[in-house]
């Protein structure tokens, strides 16, 4: 379960994402199985928060605000890639681009966030993560990508408890 703190400091994100961002569009497209891109995005912020609160506990420090806010937006390409489109057929190689493109257009990104976002699909891309951040989010993405393609239903506490406030306070 993540600390009190780290979810005040996910929930803000989230939100602030959701506020200066097309996130809540996200909700329509569907990532894996029968998980929305946001709900993807929002899990993969949420283990991440796991994983840095264990390496915090070993003493490495973690960007917490870089890390929520690089994972949120990792996959912000604002298409829906099943659909049949040649723009579409290499979605696994070209979406980290998509991404960071549209987050730029919105957000002023740190080296850290745009690390995290381009590199997430190391290794079918070919450049690796930089940052610890960076490598927390590559490996949450796939660790919920595996969980979301094989299971149906998935994260109920988050689509009963944050997707509503999500949506609500767009």
């Amino acid at each position: 379960m993540l600390r009190k703190q780290n979810n005040g400091i996910l929930f803000r994100k989230i939100m602030h994402v959701v506020h200066h961002s097309q996130m809540p569009v996200t909700h329509r497209h569907i990532q894996h199985g029968d998980t929305s891109v946001l709900l993807h995005c929002i899990a993969v912020a949420c283990l991440s928060m796991r994983f840095a609160q264990i390496l915090e506990k070993m003493g490495m420090t973690v960007r917490t605000d870089e890390l929520v806010r690089g994972a949120l937006l990792h996959d912000y390409f604002l298409y829906d890639w099943h659909e049949k489109d040649p723009s579409h057929a290499l979605h696994g190689f070209t979406h980290p681009i998509r991404a960071l493109r549209n987050a730029n257009k919105q957000f002023c990104l740190s080296e850290r966030e745009r690390d995290i976002i381009s590199r997430h699909m190391f290794p079918l891309t070919f450049h690796p993560p930089r940052y610890i951040e960076s490598i927390l989010v590559c490996i949450a993405d796939k660790i919920c990508s595996l969980y979301e393609t094989f299971t149906r239903g998935t994260y109920q506490r988050l689509r009963k408890q944050m997707i509503p406030l999500v949506l609500i306070h767009r």
